[in-house]
């Protein structure tokens, strides 16, 4: 307990809850060691100074230390910070660049926020922890490195597993001594002293008399979720310090400092119960991503059925005949209970005198008639033909009439190129 305390003192670490102390004592054990840590906890809980915590008592203490961001990183350069480049690896590489882990060879990199790490850049980490080797961008030297790396995440990178954002085979890697630092609200006995801690460092920077807090607002300041932990108690301290005129500060004047967030912590409804807990999705990326799919397969359909209609346009007639049909059939059964006469079939060698319909809304009826002798009594069936080369040569022609020879604007309406329409012209020795 007297290095826990010592620690503390030296990193300048308040409180004395029993998570807290849990937390420093496992950094302690694994300093000492060159295992891969992974420290987890929420966003301003200071899981920062356990990196530095852990390289200052390790055996690489004297050689470098260096914190990254991954989520400040941009996916297109982060191989490059990490790993190096050569010259004229990427647009920009005017120079060979050594990427962290050659330069801080020998010492310890702290990979903040490494949930946000792109999959690719997770493979050549991997790579790194289990042969400690790795290949600067754009060559294909393998290099050597003697890096301890100590990861963070306020995420939950198991369940990132299942969804295919991190890799399994990492994430095991690198939990190899995971610390979890609590957050502020399930160290409440810590409140208080660290409110009293910052607000005595403000006063003492802003040359005033350090604030006070009733016992009310004391009472509030402990039960509240603090959802930015110590950085946003921190910030709140701060600007009771500059702003606040008295130096009593009562809950009312407290609670005006602090926004009234509205915050729902109640767990989320992850599943149907139904369905052992499962999802359909993950989340709201995966449904637009099935909606993208469908509306691509409709679209391919459409194409399809478009391009048999250019091909055969017989199927473009019927289509419509049916269509018209079935338009009409469905208003036969109209609303006020009436019913129109079934659509008129002409059928062979029928010769009609006089017939009559009812039409629609109470109007006059008109009747049709016609004459044995008006020569219309009698048809004749002309089948049409289906041949390919035919109805092309039809397409074609009637492309170039409507616009008056043109062959760029006719290739474009027949959904084919200008070469390939002065070919088919050559070959079928069409005119235009």
């Amino acid at each position: 307990m007297s290095e826990i305390q010592s620690i503390k003192n030296r990193f300048g670490i308040i409180g004395n809850s029993p998570a807290l102390n849990h937390a420093l004592d496992v950094a302690i054990q694994v300093a000492a060691t060159d295992l891969s840590v992974l420290i987890v906890g929420e966003s301003g809980v200071g899981k920062e100074a356990f990196s530095q915590i852990i390289h200052s008592l390790s055996s690489r203490k004297h050689n470098s230390f260096i914190a990254v961001n991954c989520g400040a990183i941009p996916e297109g350069t982060i191989d490059s910070e990490l790993f190096g480049h050569e010259k004229g690896s990427f647009t920009g590489a005017v120079d060979a660049r050594k990427g962290y882990f050659e330069t801080v060879n020998g010492g310890t990199i702290f990979l903040d926020e490494i949930g946000e790490m792109p999959i690719g850049t997770q493979a050549r980490l991997l790579r790194v922890l289990e042969t400690g080797e790795f290949i600067r961008v754009g060559s294909s030297k393998v290099q050597k490195t003697d890096v301890r790396v100590i990861a963070a995440t306020n995420r939950d990178l198991y369940d990132f597993t299942q969804t295919g954002k991190f890799r399994q085979d990492l994430y095991f890697r690198l939990s190899t001594v995971p610390i979890r630092v609590p957050a502020l609200r399930d160290r409440k006995e810590d409140i208080p002293l660290l409110f009293r801690k910052f607000v005595v460092d403000f006063s003492e920077r802003y040359k005033t008399t350090p604030v006070q807090l009733d016992d009310a607002a004391k009472n509030w300041l402990v039960n509240y979720s603090w959802p930015g932990n110590i950085r946003e108690l921190k910030n709140i301290a701060e600007q009771i310090s500059v702003l606040s005129k008295t130096k009593e500060i009562d809950i009312t004047a407290l609670q005006s400092y602090i926004p009234d967030k509205n915050e729902n912590r109640l767990p989320a409804l992850a599943g149907d119960s139904n369905n052992g807990g499962g999802t359909s999705f993950a989340n709201e990326r995966e449904i637009l991503y099935k909606l993208f799919f469908e509306m691509k397969k409709d679209v391919t359909e459409l194409k399809k059925m478009f391009l048999e209609l250019i091909q055969n346009p017989a199927l473009a007639s019927q289509s419509e005949r049916y269509t018209q049909q079935s338009v009409f059939n469905d208003y036969n059964g109209n609303a006020d209970g009436r019913t129109l006469p079934a659509p008129y079939t002409p059928a062979e060698n029928h010769d009609f005198k006089t017939e009559e319909i009812t039409t629609h809304n109470n109007a006059q009826p008109f009747v049709i008639t016609s004459d044995e002798h008006d020569g219309y009594n009698e048809h004749e069936n002309v089948e049409e033909t289906l041949n390919i080369i035919d109805k092309e040569k039809e397409l074609i022609t009637k492309a170039l009439k409507k616009h008056r020879g043109k062959r760029k604007d006719a290739a474009l309406d027949l959904g084919i190129s200008e070469r390939t329409l002065y070919r088919k012209l050559k070959e079928y020795d069409i005119n235009d």
